[in-house]
């Protein structure tokens, strides 16, 4: 792969090259991709839907939305970062190609900013209760009526695939999505395969997969024009991932492993005395002794060394990216940046003590399980009327409920897999409150 087609600026229905160096700089088109995102209705919803602790009403515990924007502040600082050794380390991407620093921390802020945009309510249950639908409740019916891979795409009901489903998907007055640029969708697209084969390899790109059958020419499109690498075998879509997205997870895994233990701590789920141990062994090396004990409050000692860990996490980030770029740009980088941190010992440890005491905590249980009955509800009663609906034997509720969906979701296809796609798409647009609000609607409780 080589760095000057990874950066394409090309947007979906572009017929002619878009050159960097013709370039407003006022308003770069990598610029123009976070703004794009972050005005969409899909990333508006994320400020009501759940990132640790289901339905929280407090006001220090973090959403969807407040942690895409922190992974994408996270993210520019690291596309920054790596930007500027990059071109130090080829120069004719700045004085041939006219790319600057700013631009790598552009593409990788934006795709961070996206990077949640597809995930359903009620956090990664919300993924699962989907998927358990297909797999083992109504949804199983449908087995035999779609191939096999349009199967595993509802039984693995994927938030990355849903992603790029939103960012890309055409509709009247919105052809080609958010239309963002090629370099971004790139970034965004973490696994890129399809749904089958599930985990072929160890290979942190096969991990989970990156777009759904109905996106599969858009996929083709966009890594054609990136050129990157063919992995795999000539049955299966399976490519190597655009080196940004190594930047793009590391933000994601810096901000999920602090910000998460952080909000435990402020919850109380995890006692201050011991969890301030494990965040200053990670950075023991660079506290200010004198000013940490001037700090009065548990959140005040909490952000401190929460600054200074997501800094330290940057700055090794950015040198394992540099050091590994070449086995990045030929696709046989096969981990996370993070998993060959020096402070891996000190990650895993404060990653089990959230695991233990925040993901698996009564309050999240408890609404996980709440989460599961509402999607389940949801998607039997819109999956019945769509199956109705195309056997021709729609009820007066069936019909009701169509009615009911908006003018965006397109049931007006023949085609079984693309309507059930469609209404899977359309609940995981939902916050988690307007999913309680249907569900509430559907079982007659809102008169």
């Amino acid at each position: 792969m080589n760095w000057e087609q990874l950066l394409s600026l090309k947007r979906f229905g572009d017929t002619n090259k878009r050159l960097r160096k013709e370039q407003d700089e006022t308003r770069l088109g990598f610029e123009v991709d976070y703004d794009r995102v972050i005005f969409s209705s899909e990333f508006r919803s994320l400020q009501d839907k759940t990132q640790v602790i289901p339905l929280s009403k407090t006001d220090f515990v973090h959403t969807r939305l407040t942690h895409s924007l922190e992974v994408s502040v996270v993210g520019r600082s690291l596309g920054r970062k790596a930007g500027q050794r990059l071109i130090e380390k080829h120069p004719y991407l700045q004085n041939i190609h006219g790319y600057q620093a700013n631009d790598f921390g552009a593409i990788v802020a934006a795709a961070a900013l996206a990077h949640d945009i597809g995930n359903p309510p009620f956090g990664h249950s919300g993924e699962k209760s989907i998927g358990e639908f297909f797999k083992t409740g109504k949804g199983v019916k449908f087995k035999d009526k779609l191939t096999q891979k349009e199967y595993q795409d509802l039984c693995d009901f994927e938030g990355n695939a849903n992603g790029f489903k939103i960012l890309t998907e055409s509709r009247p007055g919105r052809e080609g999505g958010l239309r963002l640029s090629y370099a971004t969708l790139g970034a965004f697209i973490k696994y890129p395969k399809e749904s089958l084969p599930k985990k072929p390899t160890t290979h942190i790109a096969d991990k989970k997969y990156g777009f759904f059958q109905s996106e599969k020419s858009v996929f083709l499109d966009v890594v054609k024009e990136l050129g990157l690498v063919k992995r795999g075998n000539d049955n299966d879509i399976s490519f190597s991932r655009h080196p940004l997205t190594y930047l793009v997870e590391a933000a994601d895994d810096i901000c999920y492993t602090i910000i998460d233990f952080e909000d435990g701590i402020n919850l109380g789920l995890i006692q201050e005395e011991y969890a301030l141990e494990y965040l200053i062994n990670l950075v023991r090396g660079s506290i200010n002794t004198s000013k940490y004990h001037e700090l009065t409050t548990t959140q005040d000692r909490v952000s401190y060394l929460r600054a200074l860990a997501i800094n330290t996490l940057i700055n090794e980030a950015v040198e394992l990216f540099i050091e590994n770029e070449e086995a990045i740009l030929d696709g046989t980088f096969s981990k996370a940046l993070l998993d060959l941190s020096k402070y891996k010992a000190q990650i895993k440890d404060i990653i089990q003590i959230s695991i233990s005491n925040v993901y698996q905590s009564e309050e999240v249980i408890d609404k996980e399980i709440s989460g599961y009955e509402v999607l389940n509800q949801l998607l039997s009663v819109y999956t019945d009327a769509v199956d109705n609906k195309l056997n021709n034997s729609l009820s007066s509720f069936n019909s009701l409920v169509l009615k009911s969906l908006p003018k965006t979701v397109n049931l007006n296809d023949d085609n079984l897999y693309s309507c059930l796609m469609a209404v899977c798409n359309y609940i995981s647009k939902l916050s988690d409150s307007n999913a309680i609000l249907t569900y509430r609607k559907l079982k007659g409780n809102h008169l």
